[in-house]
């Protein structure tokens, strides 16, 4: 269960075996049911979740009840509110559980904690928070750049796992664009 992380994380800095033990002490394994909620609007984001297995998004309700699709998270992903977690203040997000899952977990008491005892977890966050706000950015850029057709295809060519795991309605959502024209495009494409 810990190699999965413990090779991401190397990824990005090197770890000894005390490294490691240490590491371990600091998190929690979960099973999620799918459709179950790791956060819900108004509570406290209290974790940072690492995927070992399944596959979340990140949504917002919007004004008229519309689901907003902000973010997806497959094996290997963190996933979590960053504002709440950050702040203590109640998120404004849901984080669900698209299949079931499992997840490693940490609590922002425990966070500053691990930073002190294993220092090069900090600068592999660090990196993880740049390649994250980087694709942000990357995305934003598609939104206002791009047509709907052209995000679903950069989508599609960038992160091909999440086509077939995703429901329709959930990929439009995250792309801008209506379930109709979504279905448009891909019936286009496999032409």
């Amino acid at each position: 269960m810990f190699e999965q992380l413990f090779l991401h994380i190397k990824k990005s800095v090197s770890l000894t075996a005390e490294d490691e033990n240490i590491i371990k002490t600091y998190f929690s394994s979960k099973d999620i049911a799918k459709k179950d909620f790791l956060l819900q609007e108004g509570s406290l984001c209290k974790y940072n979740y690492f995927i070992l297995k399944g596959c979340f998004r990140l949504y917002i309700i919007t004004e008229n009840g519309r689901e907003q699709v902000i973010q997806f998270g497959l094996e290997n992903w963190w996933i979590t509110d960053y504002v709440s977690f950050s702040s203590g203040q109640p998120s404004k997000f849901y984080i669900q559980a698209l299949e079931r899952s499992e997840v490693l977990y940490y609590s922002k008491e425990k966070e500053e904690e691990l930073f002190l005892r294993v220092p090069k977890m900090e600068s592999y966050f660090r990196k993880n928070l740049e390649r994250a706000y980087t694709a942000s950015l990357i995305r934003i850029q598609y939104i206002f750049a791009l047509s709907g057709e052209e995000r679903y295809s950069q989508f599609a060519k960038l992160y091909p796992g999440f086509i077939q795991r995703v429901p329709q309605y959930m990929l439009a959502s995250f792309l801008g664009l209506t379930p109709e024209y979504l279905s448009e495009i891909r019936k286009k494409n496999t032409k």
